[in-house]
């Protein structure tokens, strides 16, 4: 049974038939939004950050909304496989033993990018000169830059309604942010699909970006103040950007996209839109998802989610996600054995 699927655009199917899978063709690496889903596919991550990109001399450009930049933030660091660890602890580690409000939440999260990052991390981040890092943030407009429950709510009601009829009425709402070393090539600087603003990553608000990218509305407290940019509400960069399908035809290489899923919901807003799903910008793409019976065999038959915070208590939920985490191995064992025999095209599905 295999645990692993590779989905290939048409011209990364091509490329891949012909040359192989080497680490070379990627230039451009992106990490979904999705709360905990991480967890079940931390093994592939972990091998990719500490081995297949491992001593990686030229650019790779890598896109990261909420859980998806701080999985990211762990490969631009010197040690990414010990700042996984860190990010699988710290984690794993939260305690809810009450429903907490979203300054509690806010409070636990933060110490979970404390975590990540270590004592050095964020400067390693900002610093890197081969891991190009872009963290997505987004800043409220009109209903959804007032803090009270009610208005907020409102605001998100009134997002998720001109969303159905247009993806693009998100800017009506909020703003993209995205935060970056600002480097002259990267491909992520020349979004034009939402309204965005570019910033600078630097060592002075790169813990207030890590928080701010993974701060859900109604559930963690926006984030007021990111040194670079004006004072706003700063929330989940999954609000915009929740798996991502972004214009890319003019990166150059390939994008490589370990997912979760095998489908792209582009916003947060369009998970349950099924008619909305992102593929046209994906031709340059291998998108790296567990297959269907890996899932099932996992516990619970599913890879973790936000609801087991309210379904298992703290110590049936902690044995869960370490367990998805370990079995998580086989995803990276499967890809890791597809490199050694040179053996993609026997692999490969068309997507």
């Amino acid at each position: 049974m295999s645990a692993l699927r590779f989905l290939a655009g048409a011209t990364a199917f091509n490329t891949l038939a012909k040359q192989g899978l080497k680490s070379e063709h990627f230039t451009q690496l992106l990490a979904a939004s999705g709360g905990p889903k991480w967890l079940g596919i931390a093994g592939l991550d972990k091998y990719l950050f500490s081995e297949f990109f491992k001593n990686r001399q030229t650019p790779l450009y890598t896109l990261g909304a909420s859980s998806g930049a701080w999985r990211l933030a762990c490969l631009a660091q010197q040690d990414p496989f010990a700042a996984y660890g860190r990010l699988e602890d710290f984690y794993i580690g939260q305690r809810y033993d009450s429903m907490p409000t979203p300054q509690e939440v806010s409070a636990q999260v933060k110490g979970v990018v404390q975590g990540i990052l270590g004592a050095s991390g964020g400067s390693e981040l900002v610093n890197n000169t081969h891991i190009h890092s872009h963290l997505v943030v987004c800043r409220g407009k009109h209903l959804n830059r007032l803090t009270a429950k009610l208005p907020l709510a409102a605001g998100l009601a009134m997002t998720a309604a001109t969303n159905l009829l247009s993806r693009r009425s998100l800017g009506w709402h909020f703003e993209r942010v995205v935060f970056s070393q600002q480097a002259v090539v990267s491909p992520f600087l020349q979004l034009n699909d939402l309204p965005s603003q570019q910033a600078e990553l630097t060592e002075a608000n790169v813990d207030a970006v890590m928080l701010a990218t993974g701060s859900i509305p109604l559930l963690l407290a926006p984030v007021p103040q990111i040194e670079g940019v004006a004072d706003g509400q700063y929330y989940d960069g999954g609000i915009t950007d929740y798996h991502f399908d972004l214009p890319l035809s003019h990166a150059t290489g390939l994008t490589l996209y370990p997912h979760f899923y095998p489908t792209i919901s582009p916003g947060w807003f369009d998970k349950s839109l099924k008619w909305r799903q992102g593929r046209a910008n994906y031709h340059n793409a291998l998108v790296l998802a567990p297959t269907a019976e890996f899932v099932a065999s996992l516990p619970f038959g599913k890879i973790p989610d936000r609801e087991d915070f309210k379904q298992l208590d703290t110590a049936q939920r902690m044995q869960y996600w370490r367990t998805a985490v370990a079995l998580s191995e086989r995803l990276a064992e499967e890809f890791a054995e597809v490199v050694a025999k040179g053996n993609v095209l026997e692999r490969l599905e068309r997507f």
